[in-house]
C-alpha cells in the first residue's frame, strides 16, 4: 500500500440564521428556489458558484451540502444572506456553522479482494448482488466512520466532521487492511 490518498467531496453544514424566513415570499421572488411545503416543509435553493444546495426552514435553520472546502461553505452561507436581503430581510449575526458530516473519497493505492475482506474484518457487509462495494464501520483508534471500498482500492469515506478525522480514518482503515491482508490462513 504506497499510495494512499483522499480528498472531500462534500460538507454538510448546519447553522441558524437566528430570523424567521418567509418561504413564500422567497420562492415567488428568487428563481433558483424549489418550494412545495405539502411535499417538505423546507425551500431548496440552489446556489451556481460555489455549487451548493441549501435547505432553509421558516425558523431560520439551514441545512448546506456540495461544498468541498469550509471557505466554500462560508461563501454559500453569504450568497443565501445575501439572496435574503433582496425580499428584505436582514441577517446582522455571524452564523454558527456546525459540521454535520463530510464526505471524502480516494484511494488505498492498491486492487481489493472483497470476498476476503468481508470475512476477515469485522462490522464489514458485502453483498455484491445488492451493491458492488463492501462497507465497512470503522470505531476504533478514536476515529468513527463508514467507508466503502471498492474492488480497485478506491475507497469513500463518511461520518466524519473534519479533513483531519478524514484523514485519520483511512490511516486506521490502511492499518486495519494491512493487518488482515498480511495473515495467512
Amino acid at each position: 500500500m504506497v499510495k494512499r490518498d483522499i480528498k472531500i467531496v462534500n460538507i454538510v453544514i448546519s447553522t441558524s440564521l437566528q430570523h424567521d424566513i418567509p418561504l413564500e415570499k422567497m420562492a415567488a421572488t428568487l428563481s433558483n428556489t424549489e418550494y412545495n411545503p405539502e411535499q417538505f416543509p423546507g425551500l431548496v435553493l440552489r446556489i451556481k458558484e460555489p455549487k451548493t444546495s441549501a435547505l432553509i426552514f421558516s425558523s431560520g435553520k439551514v441545512v448546506c451540502t456540495g461544498a468541498r472546502t469550509m471557505e466554500k461553505v462560508e461563501e454559500s452561507i453569504q450568497k443565501i444572506i445575501k439572496s435574503l436581503e433582496k425580499i428584505g430581510i436582514r441577517i446582522t449575526i455571524k452564523p454558527e456553522i456546525n459540521v454535520q458530516n463530510i464526505v471524502a473519497s480516494g484511494s488505498v493505492g492498491m486492487d481489493l479482494n472483497l470476498n476476503v475482506l468481508a470475512l476477515k474484518l469485522k462490522n464489514a457487509e458485502y453483498e455484491p448482488e445488492q451493491f458492488p462495494g463492501l462497507v465497512y464501520k470503522l470505531s476504533e483508534g478514536g476515529v468513527k466512520a463508514t467507508f466503502l471500498l471498492f474492488s480497485n482500492g478506491k475507497v469513500v469515506c463518511t461520518g466524519t466532521k473534519s479533513e483531519e478525522q478524514a484523514n485519520k480514518a483511512l490511516d486506521q482503515l490502511v492499518e486495519n487492511l494491512k493487518k488482515v491482508l498480511s495473515k495467512k490462513k
